[in-house]
């Protein structure tokens, strides 16, 4: 069976908006994917300061705002079909939309972007909501991109997306983990544009400063760090107390940016040696690789150092052509939203430690009868 989706997501790291035209394939119970088209769009300054100003919002405005993105998204997917000639090419649209809001704790989460909206504008078949049901049978509703590492891209003991936050995923022959790491792009971003940039790019400036000491054992002690997993982050961990705990510290830039790239390093190799104390050495495939993915893959200097990090551990970093690094989520989202409309299970429970899998994900029919 052939599926031809969108499938749309938004960072925390507010980048922009990444969209996937994505050609799914089962057959015998094997998937097998093909990225037709990929663009991202920046998000304008009036857009990004809304999204990052989302949580303060008293309530009618959070709405407003919800439905207001909705609309913009769906706009945004237009602009995309016309861009690469698709009409009437797509099946179903699967938007994971922008998190605001996200308290495993008392089973609450938040993505913008009202996913009626997204189908009334474009007038095609949308999933949203994908993480509510997750977290409604006490899941941490992230992170959910491992069931199309799973499906979709084999030969990797481990998996590392660096986004606004870092998530690891571990495929253990018996069961598939993942949790989030560490704040990865959100917190070197805000660092960045300290210095007068949007971003580091390439860890240019990371790579001439020198790691504070004091700082990386103060962040390497936070308590999170020391939480089992299933475990995961909202955004404001990153922007309230880790970086709250940078500036503190009055570092120059270079300074800053280079301890937070060895802190992320240091995190990344931390989980993957409890996973291999957990599982046992040989639990993986043979072959341990980590394939890295997500804005953060770009960064040559973190990349160097996580790398250099896990040597100890015999895992070998992979880092895949651009268009997997920046559109493996949205290609995942286009996976989880076909596995939706074909009511099968789209989020693992061993991930995130909800009483059982689960099919989520809210649908509206954008397309008349």
């Amino acid at each position: 069976m052939v599926y031809r989706a969108i499938g749309i997501m938004s960072g925390s790291s507010l980048d922009g908006l990444d969209l996937a035209f994505v050609e799914l394939q089962e057959t015998a119970g094997k998937w097998s994917y093909a990225l037709k088209a990929s663009s991202c769009y920046p998000y304008e300054d009036e857009w990004a300061e809304k999204l990052r100003k989302a949580p303060s919002l008293n309530a009618l405005d959070y709405q407003l705002l919800h439905t207001a993105y909705g609309h913009y998204t769906g706009e945004q997917v237009n602009r995309f079909i016309n861009e690469h000639n698709l009409q009437y090419q797509a099946q179903l649209i699967a938007s994971h939309g922008h998190t605001s809001f996200h308290i495993p704790g008392k089973k609450m989460t938040a993505q913008l972007g009202d996913g009626a909206a997204i189908a009334a504008v474009t007038g095609i078949n949308v999933v949203s909501d994908l993480r509510a049901m997750d977290i409604a049978l006490g899941g941490q509703g992230a992170p959910i991109v491992p069931i199309g590492e799973k499906l979709l891209l084999g030969g990797y003991a481990y998996f590392l997306n660096i986004g606004g936050i870092a998530n690891l995923s571990f495929n253990d022959p018996d069961q598939y983990i993942a949790y989030d790491v560490c704040p990865a792009n959100r917190v070197l971003n805000m660092l960045a544009r300290d210095a007068g940039k949007p971003f580091d790019e390439g860890g240019q400036i990371a790579e001439k400063g020198a790691v504070s000491g004091s700082l990386l054992e103060m962040l390497n002690e936070l308590a999170y760090y020391h939480l089992p997993h299933p475990k995961s982050l909202s955004n404001d961990f990153g922007t309230g107390v880790v970086y709250s705990l940078i500036r503190q510290e009055r570092l120059s830039a270079p300074d800053a940016l280079s301890s937070y790239v060895e802190h992320i390093a240091f995190q990344v190799a931390r989980s993957a040696a409890a996973l291999q104390d957990e599982f046992g050495e040989d639990a993986a495939q043979e072959n341990r690789k980590m394939l890295i993915t997500g804005g953060g893959a770009l960064n040559h200097f973190l990349v160097k150092r996580i790398g250099e990090r896990l040597k100890p551990l015999n895992i070998d970093v992979v880092v895949p052509d651009n268009e997997l690094i920046v559109f493996k989520e949205a290609i995942i989202m286009a996976l989880i939203g076909v596995l939706r409309w074909r009511e099968e299970d789209n989020t693992l429970a061993s991930v995130t430690g909800a009483s059982r899998n689960s099919i989520g994900g809210a649908v509206w029919i954008g397309q008349e009868s």
